[in-house]
Formats: structure tokens, C-alpha cells, sequence
């Protein structure tokens, strides 16, 4: 499902800034999940329904490519270069990569809860703490996980990378969402 949320949408071409453009949009639906699990044990309501479902489908489809964009193609390239600059960001990559495996048992637990209350349009007051307890946590994980791959990680690998590097990047991205679709110039979406 492509999402646009601002403006400026980059594409393949640009593999550094599309992955900023999905921090984006993993910022705006984690925002949803946190407005949702403040009035889950209000009335049910059509409208945090529907925004429920949205961010669970993106968490659920979306995310875990952007996932194998960090850790497929970005990550395995910043490790292999020998740049003296990459040294302190080398250090940073495993931990990157253990929020998101710490990640995906919280993200689990959303979606079934999330799931759940979209079934029976209702939680218990344990589960709605479950869930606004795993959502904190995703919270206040990924304000800082984006914040360092969006102001150390990505603009090394952008000054850094060749444009070979780059082209690969982008095609491995493009062909996770578009199996068989050229990279070149076309709008990507996480």
C-alpha cells in the first residue's frame, strides 16, 4: 500500500532520502497507534478504527521492508567500505539491528491486540495496558533509532557510497515492493 504523508516524495533513484521518507511514515502511523491507544477504552469510534487498521496494515506490510532495506542492502555496504569516517558508525549497525529484532515481538503484540479490538470493538483493561505499554515502547525506540540513521547513519552512507552502490541499493529496494519493476525514477514507498 503506498502511502505519500508530506510533500516531497523521494524515489529509487535516491535510496538514502527514500529511507528518510520512510522514517516519515513510520513516525506519522506510530503517532496513530499512540492517539488510538489513548481512547481504546473510550466508546468505540469509526474514525481511530480506521486509523488503527491503516497503521497496523503499514507495520504489518510496509515496515518490515524498510527493515530489509537497512539490514539487506545499506548495512552490509557501509561495513565492507574502509572509510576511516565509518569506524564509529560500524559500531552503531548491530544495535540498529537489534531494535528491530527487540522490535518485532512489540509489533506482534499491536497488531493482535489491534486486531482484536477491531474484532470485538473492545479490549479488557489489561490488554488495552498491554497494548499502550508495548506501543510506549515502540515510541520511544524508534524516536531514537531514526533520529541516529537519519543524522549519522544515511548522510555517511549518502557522502560515502559509490553511485554503483547507490544504483544496487535501489534496485534491491525497488524489486522488494515491485518484484520485476525498474528502479529508475519510479516513486517508492515504505
Amino acid at each position: 500500500m503506498p502511502v505519500q504523508i508530506g510533500a516531497k516524495v523521494h524515489d529509487f533513484s535516491n535510496p538514502t532520502a527514500l529511507l528518510q521518507d520512510c522514517h516519515g511514515r513510520i513516525l506519522f502511523f506510530l503517532g496513530a497507534l499512540e492517539a488510538v491507544a489513548k481512547v481504546l477504552d473510550c466508546a468505540y469510534d469509526e474514525a481511530a478504527a480506521r486509523s488503527l487498521s491503516t497503521a497496523l496494515q503499514y507495520f504489518r506490510e510496509a515496515a518490515p521492508k524498510h527493515n530489509a532495506d537497512e539490514e539487506e542492502s545499506l548495512f552490509p555496504r557501509l561495513r565492507r567500505l574502509g572509510h576511516p569516517q565509518l569506524d564509529s558508525i560500524r559500531a552503531h549497525l548491530q544495535a540498529l539491528e537489534s531494535e528491530h529484532q527487540w522490535a518485532a515481538p512489540l509489533h506482534a503484540e499491536v497488531d493482535r491486540l489491534g486486531r482484536q479490538y477491531l474484532a470485538k470493538k473492545q479490549l479488557s483493561a489489561a490488554e488495552i495496558e498491554k497494548f499502550r505499554a508495548a506501543v510506549a515502547q515502540l515510541a520511544g525506540m524508534y524516536r531514537d533509532h531514526i533520529r541516529l540513521e537519519d543524522e549519522l547513519i544515511f548522510p555517511a552512507a549518502a557522502r560515502l557510497l559509490s553511485a554503483a552502490e547507490c544504483a544496487a541499493i535501489a534496485r534491491e529496494m525497488a524489486a522488494r515492493r515491485h518484484p520485476a519493476t525498474p528502479a529508475r525514477g519510479e516513486s517508492g514507498h515504505s
